[in-house]
């Protein structure tokens, strides 16, 4: 049965409902105890489910990773929360060159089912050290799953895979949509990893986008539509693995894309997107080039204006929709 809740609550449920299933699925992050986090997301699990499975840890990222890291391999399934991913640099060594390889370093005789959920993105003036999309970095390191869900929905069901998965996962919460709501289902409920989904059908271009970047396109798709520009929006939902085969085929229908993200466009994954179409049997039919809509090349400002024009914008991404069916 679906009901409306928050993206944050779709989050906590499909944390509950995997701890009440499974045993071996426990907490770890600061302040996610009687706090219940820096967002909200673990309210009421203490009292729910201990000190043992939510365990409040030291500020020290390197640490608590760390000791996920072999909990994970010692048959534990650790949820480490990162209060905003950009702290994830801290811990780079624990990630990238330990639970990224360990699985392959042991000849597959060791897994990591690890989940690092972290808040990511900006908009909410938390200035450069708060307000970073990093997912590129991620994407970059063999071994690792990234998934970032732009809808309660998916949250609830990526999440529910992202801890059933034998593989450590990057799971990025875009803080601007902890409070949006959405229908889900109370049921328990798995989205496989690697299957975008067409969020808005069209037939003249392809928006191609993840995150909080999804209402935006939505919302220029809506604008554009009384013109008679039929935008599809198609979202990735996970990056690892990444779901190339939509994209050609959207793109294969629509002969434009236009790839949006909110983290920096230099070396971003539109780059790597767009190379792919490029790449592929496509290139000959496509109407346009493909166009990459991301932010800029800076830290990003504290000054709420200045954080806005730092940021992809619907007259933004509308200008570049405009700019491949000239």
């Amino acid at each position: 049965m679906a009901r409306e809740i928050t993206y944050a609550e779709a989050i906590k449920e499909a944390m509950c409902q995997e701890m009440r299933r499974d045993a071996s699925v426990f907490l770890m992050g600061e302040d996610i105890g009687g706090y219940g986090g820096a967002f909200g997301v673990t309210k009421g699990m203490l009292a729910e489910f201990g000190p043992a499975r939510v365990r409040e840890t030291p500020i020290s990222e390197t640490a608590y990773v760390g000791a996920a890291v072999g909990a994970a391999m010692l048959g534990m399934r650790p949820v480490a929360e990162l209060m905003f991913s950009d702290f994830m640099a801290v811990c780079y060594d624990q990630i990238i060159n330990q639970a990224a390889k360990i699985h392959f370093m042991f000849g597959g005789k060791v897994n990591v089912p690890l989940v690092i959920r972290a808040a990511a993105g900006g908009g909410t003036g938390a200035a450069a050290q708060h307000s970073q999309s990093l997912e590129a970095l991620y994407c970059h390191v063999p071994g690792l799953k990234v998934a970032l869900p732009s809808t309660p929905y998916d949250a609830k069901g990526l999440m529910l895979t992202a801890i059933r998965d034998n593989n450590p996962v990057i799971f990025l919460e875009q803080k601007r949509l902890y409070p949006a709501l959405g229908d889900v289902p109370e049921e328990a409920y798995a989205i496989p990893f690697g299957q975008a989904d067409i969020k808005r059908a069209g037939g003249d271009v392809t928006l191609i986008t993840y995150g909080r970047m999804v209402q935006m396109c939505l919302e220029v798709a809506a604008k554009l539509a009384p013109e008679g520009i039929s935008a599809e929006v198609l979202d990735l939902r996970t990056l690892v693995p990444l779901d190339m085969a939509s994209v050609l085929k959207s793109v294969g229908k629509t002969g434009r894309a236009v790839v949006v993200h909110e983290a920096v466009a230099f070396c971003g994954v539109g780059a790597e997107i767009a190379a792919g179409i490029v790449d592929s049997p496509l290139f000959g039919s496509l109407k346009a080039p493909v166009k990459r809509v991301g932010a800029r090349y800076c830290p990003i400002p504290f000054n709420p204006a200045l954080e806005e024009n730092n940021f992809p914008t619907p007259s933004g991404i509308e200008a570049a929709i405009r700019q491949t069916l000239a």
